[in-house]
């Protein structure tokens, strides 16, 4: 094996290790509503979850891996070096956050990551960053928050007045058919982040290697689908080893719902991320998307102070706000000390 390919399989690898990190966060959003609603067994999710978020990338993964691999740092600069700390840095912020059973963004801490080199080497698209992606993680968990909200309110309030809360919720959630809809629901999540959230890892590796090998343009689609299907599968292997912890934070202590909740959150969560990837290509947090519904069906119930004053989401919102400044400085300097090593 040529030196140019042992130095692409570093890469290659770190990309593979994220892909698991980002499939232990990513089962979260996807089943968290089918498991805290008890319809699913956990020993399923890992592989259903695998098989879909890589038809998801297949299928509609493109224009976000094209953000990724030249939208924040300009293509040329996405080097073996460069993908290379970005992918480590990406991966051991997940895995602060999987270990603490917290569900984080890895989109932000992918951006975040990429925009470090972007801002040393002062290339950094202030314009895509800041008028479109950042934006875009503010938003969308307002929209999500807001429409489960509603959703709750317009359930639950009118059956209060009636003082009927209790059984027509027992009664409706004893119907199969919410069973099936809350499957396929999980299932058109897991596909909205195969449609994103694979480029965190397959659209940098996309640039990288037609830059390293040199590849013409007629293969380019050949690298892309190459990168998708060593990342994607990867997903489900995360899955299996770190999403129980991160589905019972979600799933169980937030809220305790029920099934036709649980199709609300999922439905908005993978439509605001879906819509995201096909229609800008912005790489976004749907761990944050999925929250915001949980916390919306949550507020309707329950109450603003009964729901936010509760330990795990103080937890969620201080990781989120942590883990994608570790992701971007642990990027700054590995980038700073890879540039010094090569001056010496």
């Amino acid at each position: 094996m040529t030196p140019i390919y042992n130095q692409l399989l570093i890469p290659f690898i770190t990309a593979m290790a994220l892909a698991i990190t980002m499939g232990g966060s990513g089962t979260a959003p996807a089943f968290s509503a089918a498991y805290g609603a008890n319809v699913i067994r956990k020993s399923i999710i890992p592989g259903l979850f695998g098989i879909v978020v890589f038809v998801g990338a297949f299928l509609a993964g493109k224009k976000t891996a094209g953000t990724m691999g030249s939208g924040i740092l300009p293509s040329e600069y996405m080097t073996f070096m460069v993908v290379s700390i970005a992918l480590f840095s990406i991966a051991v912020t997940m895995l602060i956050s999987n270990i603490s059973g917290i569900p984080q963004s890895t989109s932000q801490a992918a951006v975040l990551a990429l925009a470090a080199p972007a801002v040393y080497f002062g290339k950094l698209d202030t314009q895509v960053l800041f008028a479109e992606i950042i934006p875009a993680w503010f938003i969308l968990p307002v929209i999500a928050y807001f429409l489960s909200y509603f959703c709750g309110k317009y359930i639950y309030q009118p059956m209060r007045r009636r003082g009927l809360t209790i059984q027509r919720a027992q009664n409706e959630n004893r119907k199969h058919i919410w069973d099936i809809v809350l499957v396929v629901m999980a299932v058109y999540v897991s596909f909205a982040i195969g449609a994103n959230n694979v480029a965190n890892a397959a659209g940098p590796l996309y640039t990288m290697t037609i830059n390293e090998l040199n590849i013409r343009e007629s293969d380019h689609i050949v690298i892309l689908m190459l990168a998708t299907l060593i990342v994607a599968p990867c997903f489900g292997i995360g899955a299996s080893l770190f999403g129980h912890k991160i589905l019972k934070n979600t799933g169980k202590e937030i809220i305790l719902f029920g099934k036709f909740e649980a199709v609300i959150i999922a439905f908005i969560s993978g439509s605001l991320l879906l819509l995201a990837s096909l229609i800008k290509g912005i790489p976004t947090s749907l761990v944050q998307v999925n929250v915001a519904a949980i916390l919306g069906i949550g507020v309707a119930k329950m109450g603003h102070k009964n729901i936010f004053r509760k330990t795990q989401v103080k937890r969620f919102f201080t990781m989120w706000m942590i883990a994608p400044i570790i992701s971007f400085f642990l990027s700054l300097l590995l980038i700073f000390l890879a540039d010094m090593l090569k001056m010496l």
